[in-house]
Parts: structure tokens; sequence; C-alpha cells
């Protein structure tokens, strides 16, 4: 079938209420997140009427709820920013081509079956980057609360311009936006499953602004051109492509984490579980398709995916309702979007900012971890000052070389020789024991258990630093599940320093897969075939005839 079997699960009541619901809670959103990112209010709607509509229907996930995104508008905000000040009249259409290769790469990672990767990142840096984005955000709206547009520069260019932002501040578009904040805020918990106070706070300060100023007084969004949207034709600059792909790289990683972090939040509430590479391709698609027409890049949104779920949506059915009725708002009733305040998106916009932080972790991180913390706000910071790729890039670092660390010592103590019987570390039956215990000490017994990755190598050259004292080793992987080139070159080592010593190897690998990568590794030439063994007693009770026959020669190959 085209959709899947996502449509088969329709609950057409559930899904009818959850389109409608959704398209509510879309609607001050997409408004807020067009203005915001400066492409404009059109483009914030289309981007969450395509953008919605393609990933419902090419998607893998039955009630996700797709469209513009806090951390996607930052990230869209930054490109066209940076576009728009190095080439005026292209600078449009080379952001949303930037779009387009996000939607591309996006489909990449799908298509290769990567999505189950996406989120394979500690959570302190994933933590790290939306709280910074949460940051960025909200720093960005400063001016147009205070009744200004946004100066250039960013989140640095803002906080610059702080002083004359403040030195000049249009308290009529500053009591609107801190009216809207406090809406949004304050509003009863018990009404919020009725009616988003996001639609309260647009539509009853809107009516305000109304009674109170006049049309000029203030900062509006004006007229949004009815029809349907123009094709953005694809416009690559030769001098520009390396950022452009380095922008389309960052915007479309972004959307993969946020979308599937959502619908992981979806599954456990469905109890069902979405294809992650699916989604992608459907995401990947969905935002190519929003670049081409001039809109927003969007991906799994929270809010509008619980709420989806919690009214009663079963299917995909619900994202396409949901894509028709905003469509259907903006192609029949755009002009009642034209006297909404500039300040009232811009207090959206912050409240959304506000909620994209992570406060959970911020307020028990120092409580959990304080090497977690660190990683947090490092990221945090790097991402708001610096850029995203770095941030995540370095925190990643920290945190694989932490781990890498901590693992390190546990699997140390995994990494044990023996040559006395009375010693507990390693599981020898009665039987076996006997038998190390007539070797007299010169047979070690050298036990590896657990996955052996590279952080194990030291200790295996630690443990058999004293082979030289011992005329026989075994050398024990049958708790092994994996081994990786550092390690087997470790082991190498070992045998060899082994055989020089002039003593002889025994091998315990019943493992076939370990028993093809030692033989890859080349390590099985080295030991004869008639010192390879499946069972510990065999091979101890080898080990024990050889050294109590120690006349005969230690053969090596």
């Amino acid at each position: 079938m085209l959709f899947g079997e996502r449509f088969k699960d329709i609950n057409f009541k559930g899904d009818l209420f959850g389109g409608v619901t959704t398209a509510i809670i879309s609607l001050p959103l997409a408004l807020a997140f067009g203005v915001a990112s400066g492409a404009g209010a059109e483009a914030g709607l289309w981007g969450a009427i395509m953008v919605g509509l393609f990933a419902a229907l090419f998607g893998g996930s039955s009630t996700l709820i797709s469209e513009p995104t806090g951390p996607m508008t930052v990230i869209m905000t930054a490109v066209l920013t940076s576009m728009m000040a190095k080439y005026p009249e292209t600078g449009m259409a080379m952001t949303f081509t930037v779009v387009m290769m996000a939607g591309a790469f996006q489909i990449l990672l799908g298509t290769l079956k990567l999505g189950k990767y996406v989120t394979l990142m500690p959570y302190s840096v994933i933590s790290g980057f939306m709280s910074g984005i949460g940051v960025i955000l909200i720093i960005l709206q400063i001016s147009p609360l205070l009744g200004h547009a946004a100066p250039s520069g960013g989140v640095i260019g803002t906080l610059k311009a702080l002083p004359d932002l403040f030195a000049n501040i249009k308290f009529s578009e500053l009591f609107l936006g801190a009216l809207t904040l406090g809406i949004l805020f304050f509003f009863p918990q018990k009404y919020r499953k009725y009616i988003p106070a996001q639609l309260v706070a647009l539509v009853a300060v809107t009516l305000l602004s109304v009674m109170l100023f006049d049309t000029d007084a203030i900062r509006r969004i004006g007229e949004i051109p009815a029809g349907l949207p123009s094709l953005v034709m694809p416009h690559i600059n030769a001098e520009m492509f390396t950022t452009m792909i380095i922008d389309a790289l960052v915007l479309g990683t972004l959307g993969c984490i946020d979308t599937l972090l959502t619908a992981v939040i979806g599954d456990s509430l469905t109890r069902k579980e979405h294809d992650s590479d699916k989604e992608l391709r459907g995401q990947g698609l969905a935002n190519m398709i929003s670049g081409l027409f001039g809109a927003l890049p969007g991906a799994g949104a929270t809010m509008g995916t619980v709420t989806n779920i919690q009214v009663g949506a079963r299917s995909p059915l619900s994202g396409v309702i949901r894509a028709l009725m905003l469509a259907l708002v903006v192609l029949v009733a755009g002009g009642l979007t034209e006297p909404i305040p500039m300040a009232v998106l811009a207090g959206i916009a912050v409240y959304v900012g506000f909620n994209i932080l992570d406060w959970s972790f911020i307020q028990r991180a120092h409580k959990v971890s304080m090497q977690g913390m660190a990683i947090m706000y490092g990221v945090m910071m790097l991402t708001v000052f610096v850029d995203l790729i770095a941030a995540v890039g370095l925190g990643v670092f920290i945190s694989n070389i932490i781990i890498i660390e901590r693992l390190s010592r546990v699997q140390s103590r995994h990494v044990k020789a023996i040559s006395d019987a009375d010693e507990d570390d390693v599981p020898l039956t009665e039987g076996e024991r006997a038998l190390l215990d007539q070797a007299n000490g010169k047979v070690l017994f050298f036990y590896l258990s657990g996955p052996m990755i590279f952080s194990v190598s030291k200790a295996i050259s630690r443990q058999h630093s004293s082979i030289a004292d011992y005329e026989a080793m075994i050398l024990d992987l049958t708790d092994v599940p994996m081994i990786d080139v550092t390690v087997g070159l470790a082991l190498e080592n070992a045998i060899n320093d082994a055989l020089d010593a002039n003593c002889a190897v025994y091998l315990l690998c019943p493992n076939k897969q370990i028993w093809q990568q030692l033989e890859k590794f080349h390590i099985l030439d080295l030991v004869p075939i008639e010192n390879t063994y499946s069972f510990r007693y065999e091979a101890l009770r080898a080990a024990t005839k050889q050294v109590e026959g120690s006349d005969e020669p230690v053969y090596s190959i």
C-alpha cells in the first residue's frame, strides 16, 4: 500500500477531533515562527500545512503531528539572516534551497536505515543544545517585544543592541507582549485541555489592540497573500555551496532528532512503535516540498502530537485533517490575521522558547552528575554563542571520552589472570580447580569476560606481564561476546610474549563469531590447532599434562 498499514487504525471521530484541535494549536505557533524566522507569517502557515500534510501521508508514525518547531525556526532564522546579509537579491531563494537540501539529507538517512542511530547521543548533550535553542529563541524576541525590528547579528547583535532597545522602548507593544506572556503563563490549567492558551492570547490581545490602538500605531502582521504560494526555484551559489551544505546538515539533523524524540513520546502513549527510517523519509519529502514552496521546514511537534493522541486520534488521518483545516484558514480567512500585533507573536515565541528549556534536567543536573551538568551547560553556551555543530560535536566527544573511561574501569575487572586454584575470581568447577591446583602454579589461566573494547587493552597487557614465570597459558574467551581490533592486537601481543618465553598457549574459544574474528586477525596462526578447545576442563587437562611432562618441547608456528 502507498501509505502503509497506518491508515488501517482510523478512528474517524478521534482523528477528526485530533485534526481540528491540533490545527487550532498550530495556527498561532505557525504565525509566530513565520514572523520570528524573518520569512513572514505566510511562510510559517504554509510550512505547517506542507510539512504536516506530507509527513502524515508518507511518514512512519500514525499520530505524529509535524510542523515548524522552535528549534527548526532558530536554525532557519540564522540561515536566512546570513544569506540575506550577503546576497539580498537571492538570499531568500538560497535559504529555501538549504531547506530542500536538508529534506534530501533526511531522505538519505532514512534510505540508509540510519534512523535508529540519530538519537544515540547522551541526554546531557540533547538537553544542552535544546536548552540553548530555547535561550536563542527568547533572546531573538527581545527586540520585537520592545517594539522594534530584530537587529542584525543574531544573538550577539541583539545583546549588543540592548542599551538602544531599552532606551527606545515602545510601551504600547511592550504592554501587548507582556499581556500575551501573562495569559500564556497564568491561563488556568483546567481550561487548557479545552482551548489552547496560545489561541486565547492571540485572539484576546489582538482584539484589545484593535480597540486601544490605531492600525498604524503598532507593528502588525499585515495582509497575508491569498491563494497558493509560488514555487521557489533552487538557487545554489558556488561561493556559498559549502556553507549551504553545512547549514542543510545542521537543519536536517536537528529535524531528525526533534522528530524521532517526539515519535518516541508518541509511542509511549499509543503503545505502538513507529518506523524511524520511514519517518525520516516522510519528513525529508515534506521539508523538500515545503522549501520548494517557500515555506518553513518542520519536524515532529511534541505538544501537537500529545494533544492529538489525548483527544483520540489513532491514524495519520488526523494530520491530514489538520493540514486541510489550516489551508482553509489561509485560503478563505487569511484577512483575519492582518491586525495581529507583532508583539503578540513575539510573546508566543518567548513562551515556546521558555518551554524548550529542559527545566526538568536543569533543576536536578547538579544532583545527578556534576560531569553531566558541566556538559549540559557547556553545550548550551556553545549553542547560544558559537554554533550547533561545535556544541553537539564537542559535547558528544567529551561525553564519549568520559563513558569510555568509566567502561574501561568496569571492563578491566573482567580481565583476570590466576594460577592458584583457591582464587575465586574465575568461574571454575571443582574438577577444573583441581586440575589447576595439580599444575602447581605453572599454568596461568587468563580469563576474559564481557565485551572487550579498546579501553581494556592496557589491562590485558598488565595482567600477562609476568608470563615468563609460567610454563603454559590458557587464554579463555568463552564468555566474550565481542572484541575489537585493539583488543585483538593486545591478545596477539600476549600470545607472542608467551611463546617468546617458551610458554605453551592454549585457546578456549567456543564462540564462532569470536573465532572468525581471531581468524581475521591471524591470531589462530599462532596457536596450534591441537591447542584449541571448547571446554575449560579439556584445556586445563592438556595444559596440566604439558607442564607435568615439561621435558617435551613447546612448539610455536
